[in-house]
Parts: structure tokens; sequence; C-alpha cells
């Protein structure tokens, strides 16, 4: 069977309501360009659509490419998974000629399958977001956890882990998308439609290979890599890839060579990093966990993350502790509290710190460097202003927020890095930087502080 070209089912979701039949309640839910938003993937479009009467949004997937046994596929799924109550599936219904479509084809109504929208980030982006975010990862590794663990106590298996296939809402649960390779019992026998994504499927996998453990591997192989990111952020940049983790299809042939295997023995002082390992190597050894309790997936949930204040009061500077530049901390070393103005050059500060308190930095004029460790969420209000000297700035992607005219009249300042983590910007926090051209603005910013001041140049952001 010949499929529309995506322009072409573009043109008929528009007009939504002529062109469906059962479905003709839903309308298309548009982007900012006025276009029915829209997902792709290797052999279909996804659009978001909305129930007229009840506001609810749906994943409408139409298909590009013929896949034998396709429609019996999706009804003994939607048969399998109608009665699964749990927030990491979602809900199916496999609808034959559905969508009319003027094309090119010799037909002119195609199938679509209708599931629930699940509204977040795909892991892939939310892993590329967080990963220097050790209680973000910690938490994600935690929730993975919990849904292969879930998932392999199912008669039935997904079929592509990976993390473009899971979606993390806001509130960080965790929900598996895209059944086109899912396993039901109704299945046994059977061939696979696919052998899973290479980079987290075992080397070994043939279609032969369809039934319930055919996740097995590809869910050891993520929980022991974001166990590893969590624990060593800089893993993922030494050893991964915007379409994968930790290994590559190359690592599983061969683990005795590959350099991202021998770099986590560094970190098995871990108990849970030594579990996942183990079942890790157990998979990749007889490409399933069937020996294995799913418990076993079951690692340590991370502690509630504190909340560091930027605040500095009296007190806190009373009971403070210096290094040898005279910079005060707080006794625990989280937080950095003040500097000497005469601080000069080039200033380290500790490893360990998480805030950077409000005016800590305040008019240290001969300051012309500053190294901000990874674990640093927090850049209080006024912490660089006046900072005449400062001439650049690499904020890690640890930080979140910067607070309110944090590097205001940082006169040299001509550069600064705003990585991805941070989602909230202050009033002017670039106010009145005079040699600063050009800012590039995170897209996962929701709020930027907005303070008139004569020639300054945040007012707006610059995205360039």
């Amino acid at each position: 069977m010949q499929y529309p070209l995506i322009s072409e089912y573009m043109a008929a979701i528009r007009d939504a309501h002529d062109n469906l039949e059962q479905l003709s309640h839903l309308v298309p839910v548009m982007d900012k360009y006025g276009e029915p938003y829209r997902s792709g993937g290797a052999f279909a479009v996804v659009f978001k659509m909305q129930d007229e009467q009840t506001g609810k949004c749906y994943a409408l997937k139409c298909f590009t490419e013929e896949q034998e046994g396709r429609a019996e596929a999706y009804r003994q799924i939607a048969e399998e998974l109608e009665f699964v109550d749990s927030s990491y599936i979602t809900s199916v219904k496999y609808l034959e000629n559905e969508l009319f479509v003027d094309s090119s084809c010799d037909d002119d109504e195609f199938p679509v399958l209708l599931m629930d929208w699940v509204e977040g980030d795909t892991m892939e982006a939310y892993i590329a977001a967080h990963h220097g975010d050790s209680h973000a990862m910690s938490m994600l590794c935690y929730r993975f956890c919990k849904l292969a663990a879930w998932l392999r106590s199912q008669p039935f298996a997904h079929g592509d882990i990976k993390p473009d296939n899971i979606m993390v809402r806001p509130d960080g649960t965790l929900t598996l998308v895209d059944y086109d390779g899912m396993f039901v019992p109704a299945m046994k026998g059977q061939k696979s439609p696919t052998i899973g994504t290479k980079d987290f499927s075992h080397p070994l996998r043939t279609i032969d290979d369809f039934d319930e453990t055919i996740d097995d591997f590809a869910l050891a192989s993520i929980a022991l890599s974001l166990k590893a990111i969590s624990l060593d952020a800089s893993l993922l940049e030494q050893y991964g890839a915007p379409d994968r983790l930790l290994f590559s299809a190359t690592d599983y042939l061969n683990l005795s060579t590959s350099k991202a295997f021998a770099a986590l023995q560094s970190l098995l002082a871990d108990e849970d990093m030594q579990t996942l390992l183990s079942m890790f190597l157990l998979a990749n050894a007889k490409k399933d966990l069937s020996m294995c309790s799913f418990r076993l997936f079951s690692v340590q949930k991370p502690k509630e993350e504190e909340v560091w204040s930027t605040e500095v009061t009296k007190e806190d500077l009373e009971n403070a502790v210096e290094d040898e530049f005279g910079v005060k901390y707080s006794k625990d070393w989280k937080r950095l509290l003040r500097a000497p103005e005469e601080l000069r050059d080039k200033y380290i500060i500790r490893e360990g710190v998480k805030v950077i308190g409000d005016r800590a930095f305040f008019s240290c004029e001969y300051l012309k460097d500053v190294n901000i460790p990874n674990s640093v969420t927090s850049i209080g209000d006024a912490s660089f202003m006046v900072c005449g000297s400062l001439t650049s700035i690499d904020i890690p992607d640890s930080v979140t927020s910067i607070g309110d005219d944090a590097f205001r009249n940082c006169d040299s300042l001509t550069s600064i890095n705003i990585p991805n983590s941070v989602t909230n910007i202050g009033n002017s926090a670039f106010g009145w930087c005079l040699s600063l051209t050009c800012i590039d603005i995170p897209n996962r910013v929701t709020n930027i502080g907005i303070r008139r001041t004569r020639q300054t140049l945040w007012s707006r952001p610059c995205r360039c």
C-alpha cells in the first residue's frame, strides 16, 4: 500500500472535521505558525488533536510507510492494553480507512492510530537538559527503574525501549510511547517487526527473538547508564551522543575494550551501581534477565533535594568560615556568602557549593575570571554586580536560576554562556553590560525579568 506525503496529511488534518469519520469531533491543535502541531518519526507523523467537547488532547498517528501485519498487530495490542491501568502505558485504538486524504496514492482513505496525548519531553531531551543536575538524574534513574520493574512483571513487552520512546511528564512520571514493535501474548510464535534500536538492543537480537523478555537488555543498559550519569555527569559528555547514552552497539560486542564500560569501575562504591552493573552483565551474556527478579530494579529513592537560599543575613556572615582568599562561606561550605572587594584576577569557587549568595562578589572591581563548579544551582541577586574587570563567565549546566541584577554594570563583560538548565533569569540580570552585544537565551527559560533602565540592553532577550 502506498501512503500520502506528510504535506498531504497536513492538508487533510487542517480540515479534520470533514476528513475524519469516527473521529470527526477532533480538531487539530495549531503551532505558533498556524499549522497543525506535529512530530515525525521513521514511519509515521503524529498530530496533536483536541476533543471539541471535553478539551482532552490526543495523539493521531498517520503512517507514511507500509508495515506488514500492522492492522492485526494493533488490534491485538489494543485488546491487551484495554484493561491495563497504569500511567506507564497509554490506550491505543487502530481505525482502518478513517482519514480521507487527497493525494497521489491509489487509495484515498487511510488508517490512523489514536492514543492519549502525553505532555512533557522525551527522556532524550530531558537528559540533554538535566544531565548536569545530580538530583534530577538520580530521580530519573529511580523512576526509570520503577518503570522497568513494572514492565518486566507484565506479560507483554514494548519492543523498542530507548530514551526517545519514553516521555517525561511535567511531574516527572514516565510513559512509554510508540508501540510499533510491541509483543503481546497473542503474538506468540510470530516474527518481531523490529530488532529495536542498535545502541539499546542486544547485538545478537534477531526477528526470532519475540517474547516478553525482548526489553530486558535495553532496560538493564539504560538503568545502568542513568545511574552512572547521576554519579558522574561528565561520562555523558565523554562517551554519549545525541541519539544514545553511554554505550554504542560496538561497546556491547566487546565490553573488555569499551572505554565507557571501563569508566564505570570507579563508581562501584555505590550499591545500586553494583546491582545494576550485575544485571547488565547478565543481560549482555544471555540476552534477557529471566534469571533475575524484577525487584532488582528497585534502586534507592533519592532524598528530597534541599532548598538553598541565596539570601545572606548578618547572622550568616557572623558565623561564616573563610578560605585562604578571605572569601566567606557557610559552615557546611554549601553557600558562598561574601568575597572581599580586593579579590583579584581569577577565583575558583569550591566544589560542592550550591548557591552563590546575594551580593557575594558585589563591587569586586579587580576580579577578571571566576570558575563556577558544576554543583551550583542558583546565582543570587547582584552577586557579580559592578565587577568591572570581569570579561567572560561560563555558567555550568547545574544552574537553574540567575537572580536580579546578577551581572549588572559588568562593563567589560563581552560573553556569557547560559546553559539549557536555566529556567529563570531575574530583572536587569545583564543591565548596563555595555560590552555585551548579544545573549543566547535557552529554550527552557520560562521567566525573564524586565526592569526598564536607561541604556540597558537587558530589556528583551536577544537570540542569536
